[in-house]
């Protein structure tokens, strides 16, 4: 559930629940009252009824008890009269059945108040005693609707639109305020992803906004720390460029003092030249490699973009490594090879490919094949390498593609190489927005480059173009 549900959701119960403890409130207060006042009312009622009762009977006889009681029954909120005397007689409503009321009829005979029963929840039972001249004892008993509490919203059919208008306001309250709450965090997340995914350049404060509050200053706190990284890693970058082509010029008067010293080489110092030019040849390709790197980092994106013929750049590559691996009791094979056609710079696809099946070849065990697939799938094409030496640790893959990183038992320079090939394929694939990835299968490694294969507009015909 992500955040923004959350507040949602308990916004809403806090809505909730206060509309509930009003309402409860609201019910509380109305009901103790009402009743309280309820109660005294019809007990005095019930007295005059009896009084009045007692002295009717008395002055005119049963017709005229009979005719007072029919005027009580006529009232709203009297659903029953009844008048029953210890000696038998009764004047009941119609349809009323008294046995019950017996204990109720006993008790108010003994007793000189009015007596109530609520064995009802819609009605309630009064009970009062009167006594005739001639010692006769009766009890009036009344049967009353007993008060309900008006409803919040009343009783009239507007009362449920009015629920709608409440819950309404409360969901568009509820979505508002988590709006307004998760909203910056959405926008910090997204600029944490651009960040990671390696746009130095991402800002959030001013999405954000003149809030004044704590996710403000995180986002303040954010441009902060995006700027510092932007600042190291540019000057990293700008070191390597900087080295590296400062590096070149004692590295081209160290090549031509080599060159003058092997014509007066003798047979003891052959071999210490030699080495001396095979270090400063890997030294300049470290050089050149590292320039690549940084400029591939550094976004520049200046090389020439035409149609490539993918198909025909694996197969040539491949062909390469597997020449190059015989020597090494190794071999390249192509399992399958789909025609694909890409748009971008044929040196940088080539050399992000070279440089995949190379330190494939490196790695897989002798007397085995690494396996080198091109496929087109759903409008993309994708290259797949895969050797058999043993994989990496898990823990390990997401490091494969940085500068001068190696596995710890590649460490050694005879097969650990310079930690720049996979890195500058990295950054190859990018340029052409396409991804590489790399995974564990059962015996070895596999990388994957995927790149759109549909050509784009004005690399058509082999125009070429500009980046």
């Amino acid at each position: 559930m992500n955040l923004f549900l959350k507040i949602f959701l308990w916004f809403l119960a806090a809505i909730a629940l206060m509309v509930g403890v009003v309402l409860f409130l609201n019910w509380t207060v109305q009901t103790e009252p009402v009743v309280s006042r309820w109660r005294i009312s019809v007990r005095n009622q019930t007295n005059i009824y009896a009084s009045t009762a007692g002295q009717i009977y008395e002055r005119q006889g049963e017709a005229g008890l009979n005719e007072f009681l029919d005027r009580i029954r006529q009232a709203e909120t009297i659903s029953e009269v009844d008048v029953i005397g210890e000696n038998g007689r009764m004047w009941t409503s119609a349809g009323v059945d008294t046995a019950g009321y017996q204990s109720l009829i006993a008790t108010t005979l003994a007793s000189d108040d009015v007596e109530f029963e609520f064995s009802q929840p819609a009605t309630a039972l009064t009970a009062k005693r009167f006594a005739l001249q001639n010692g006769e004892r009766y009890v009036l008993i009344v049967r009353w609707e007993r008060p309900r509490p008006t409803p919040f919203f009343g009783e009239s059919p507007l009362r449920y639109i009015r629920y709608g208008g409440l819950l309404l306001t409360a969901l568009l309250l509820c979505w508002a305020l988590a709006k307004y709450i998760s909203s910056p965090i959405g926008k910090i997340r997204t600029a944490t992803r651009k960040l990671a995914a390696g746009d130095l350049s991402t800002r959030v404060a001013d999405r954000v906004g003149r809030r004044g509050d704590e996710l403000t200053q995180l986002a303040r706190d954010f441009d902060e720390m995006a700027e510092r990284i932007e600042s190291l890693v540019t000057s990293q970058q700008r070191l390597s460029r900087d080295v590296s082509h400062e590096l070149r010029s004692p590295l081209a008067r160290l090549n031509v003092a080599l060159e003058i010293a092997k014509q007066k080489v003798n047979p003891e110092t052959k071999p210490m030249l030699d080495r001396i030019e095979a270090e400063s040849n890997r030294l300049n390709e470290m050089i050149s490699r590292l320039l690549t790197l940084s400029r591939l980092e550094a976004g520049i994106n200046d090389f020439e973009r035409a149609e490539i013929n993918l198909k025909k750049l694996v197969e040539q590559t491949a062909a390469d490594a597997d020449f190059e691996a015989a020597a090494k009791q190794r071999a390249v094979k192509i399992t399958a090879a789909d025609e694909c056609r890409v748009v971008g710079s044929e040196m940088l696809i080539q050399s992000a490919v070279d440089n995949i099946i190379r330190n494939a070849v490196k790695y897989t065990k002798e007397d085995s094949t690494v396996e080198v697939e091109l496929q087109k799938v759903n409008g993309k094409a994708k290259i797949a390498v895969r050797d058999h030496g043993g994989g990496v640790p898990a823990a390990e893959l997401s490091n494969l593609f940085k500068p001068f990183y190696r596995v710890g038992e590649a460490r050694d320079r005879g097969t650990g190489g310079m930690g720049l090939g996979l890195a500058i394929a990295e950054q190859a694939v990018k340029a052409h927005q396409g991804t590489i990835t790399a995974r564990n299968i059962e015996d070895g490694l596999e990388i994957e480059i995927i790149l759109d294969s549909k050509p784009a507009s004005g690399a058509a015909n082999g125009k070429n173009t500009k980046a």
